[in-house]
């Protein structure tokens, strides 16, 4: 058994980049034991993923605020505080926040994540329709 505390606290959070657009900042709870990466992401509005796929799955725990999670070749999908979202193994996926709401989720990745280009304005959309109700 392990024992691994968070850091939530804003000092503790590093800013990310390279596989993420827009203001995005993490705190590795758990790096890669037995294949699972377990990090606790802030995503300010607009902050993103680039796409990619986890080897073994991947799953979040919305923990405050509103954003989004999008499959390829599919919509994005409106997700809030509360929520959890299973992604399958290798499924290609960006999430996030949308262009006005800032999102806080835990993520649990399994196996090795293939990162892959960013996500274009084509697939980030700013409509209404995608938007988080007020």
């Amino acid at each position: 058994m392990k024992v691994l505390h968070g850091a939530l606290a804003a000092e503790h959070m590093k800013p990310r980049s390279g596989t993420f657009s827009g203001a995005v900042s993490a705190d590795t709870i758990m790096s890669s034991v037995d294949c699972v990466t377990v990090a606790t992401v802030k995503f300010e509005p607009g902050g993103r993923t680039y796409w990619h796929a986890h080897e073994r799955g991947q799953l979040l725990q919305v923990t405050a605020g509103s954003g989004l999670v999008c499959l390829a070749g599919e919509a994005p999908q409106v997700i809030r505080t509360g929520d959890v979202v299973w992604i399958q193994p290798n499924e290609r996926h960006w999430h996030g926040a949308n262009e006005t709401t800032g999102m806080v989720h835990v993520a649990t990745s399994i196996g090795m994540t293939s990162w892959q280009e960013e996500v274009s304005a084509e697939h980030y959309p700013g409509s209404p329709a995608v938007r988080p109700e007020a």
